[in-house]
């Protein structure tokens, strides 16, 4: 039952608000430590590559350490957080990979490297699946997307703080204490949460006009009761064309931003002869335009639902621009020919682009999942991203860049991703559209025929 103090009488338009948009804040900054974490490796790779003597293939087989490990934890970890709750599940997965961020600063060898990554990657899964789950418990359908904008655009602050920081902490101390400062930070962020966290029914000061609105939606009225539900196997999930178009959606398209995340400092060092601290304002600028496309990601189908359209409809209908915004990338080297800072201008237009997709392909599993199964379908989506990454990187960068490297022609296969960047979200959307044409949410309790 709810706990929120009977007493309070402040008009609705006083309270709506006040809590669930901490909440979303607390996420938001959970959301920016992992991602500054893992892009930590990507600017002290000149660093490591004179230091431990790296070629392309040992970077490549570095990430794809991290890669596997995240795809591995993704599978499991959403089960995990739907049985322990959002509170401790997310604060435990937290605690880990602040641990084996720090970690990093005290391996010696590429090998040790390999396992760094791994036990970050496996970790740092937790991160989405408990954030998706704390924003359908807390947030209504309308507001769904643009909250899950608003946390995911902490993926790109990571991002920037990190260019901005990282860099500057290796030239002045050294590169391992680049691993222990960021680390660090997700011990501060604990604090906050076990200071400020409870799901909506537990909330000691949650008003009542506040905890009606966040459970307004007509499909989400027997949501209160979620903890006397029984949980639903991955078996049953895979049953379920609604399953398997986010597991699409998420295995075309997570690769890219990986591709953005791990080597956009190589790109712009290869390509422009950047190195240390001067990657930083560029690769900043990169993710600032991602910043603004994960909260526009998030407006744009909320103003086409009020204007009147289907929730459905405007979900798709906001992706499919989306997809056509990425397109443009297959033209940055020919612009950068021209300016270095128009390359970096359409990088990082399809980078919020990514963004904005990826605020609603994660809407999508709260729209069309009940709440005891958002955090499960989020995970295997998640694992089939991690996994496209490691095909990606495996089949295409591995091979493809120590080939085109061994003979001088690294642009070329600079070419060849962004055309597969370019092409991504289109069939990512024509699949997903073919999978779920109407994003209804399902009844898990239903015989297979009536589904």
């Amino acid at each position: 039952m709810i706990q929120a103090a009977p007493a309070t009488s402040a008009p609705v338009t006083d309270v709506i608000g006040k809590y669930r948009w901490t909440i979303c804040g607390l996420v938001f900054f959970a959301t920016t430590v992992n991602y500054l974490d893992r892009a930590v490796i990507s600017l002290l790779k000149p660093y490591l590559e004179t230091e431990f003597r790296w070629n392309s293939g040992d970077y490549a087989n570095i990430e794809i350490a991290f890669k596997l490990a995240y795809s591995l934890g993704m599978l499991g970890v959403g089960r995990i957080i739907d049985k322990l709750g959002t509170k401790m599940g997310y604060a435990l997965s937290t605690f880990l990979w602040s641990l084996a961020a720090i970690g990093h600063a005290f391996v010696s060898s590429t090998l040790g490297f390999s396992v760094a990554r791994a036990f970050l990657g496996v970790t740092e899964a937790g991160n989405f699946p408990a954030a998706i789950k704390t924003t359908a418990e807390w947030f209504p359908q309308k507001e769904r997307a643009l909250a899950t904008g608003i946390f995911n655009s902490g993926s790109n602050v990571g991002a920037i703080i990190a260019p901005l920081t990282v860099p500057l902490i290796a030239e002045s101390i050294g590169w391992k204490w680049a691993f222990v400062i960021t680390g660090a930070l997700g011990f501060v962020w604990l604090l906050l949460w076990f200071v400020y966290y409870e799901v909506p029914a537990r909330h000691a000061r949650l008003t009542k006009a506040e905890f009606d609105y966040i459970h307004s939606d007509v499909d989400d009225l027997a949501a209160v009761a979620i903890t006397t539900q029984p949980k639903v196997s991955w078996f049953k999930l895979l049953t379920f064309r609604q399953t398997w178009a986010f597991v699409v959606g998420k295995f075309l398209t997570d690769p890219i931003w990986w591709f953005y995340l791990f080597w956009l400092p190589d790109f712009l060092n290869k390509q422009y002869g950047l190195k240390g601290t001067e990657v930083a304002l560029p690769v900043a600028a990169v993710y600032v335009l991602s910043s603004i496309g994960s909260v526009g990601g998030g407006w744009v189908p909320l103003n086409f639902m009020r204007n009147g359209m289907p929730a459905f409809r405007a979900r798709k209908l906001s992706m499919l621009l989306i997809a056509c915004c990425v397109f443009p990338i297959v033209f940055a080297q020919y612009l950068g020919q021209l300016n270095m800072w128009l390359a970096v201008l359409v990088i990082g237009i399809a980078a919020a682009a990514h963004q904005a997709w990826s605020a609603n392909i994660f809407t999508t599993v709260s729209d069309m999942f009940p709440k005891r199964a958002v955090a499960s379908v989020t995970g295997i989506g998640g694992m089939a991203g991690g996994l496209g990454g490691i095909l990606l990187s495996a089949l295409v960068q591995k091979r493809m860049f120590v080939y085109y490297e061994s003979i001088g022609e690294l642009q070329t296969a600079y070419f060849i991703m962004f055309w597969i960047c370019g092409g991504a979200y289109l069939l990512a959307w024509v699949l997903m559209h073919f999978l779920a044409p109407k994003m209804k949410q399902i009844d898990l309790d239903a015989e297979p025929a009536t589904r």
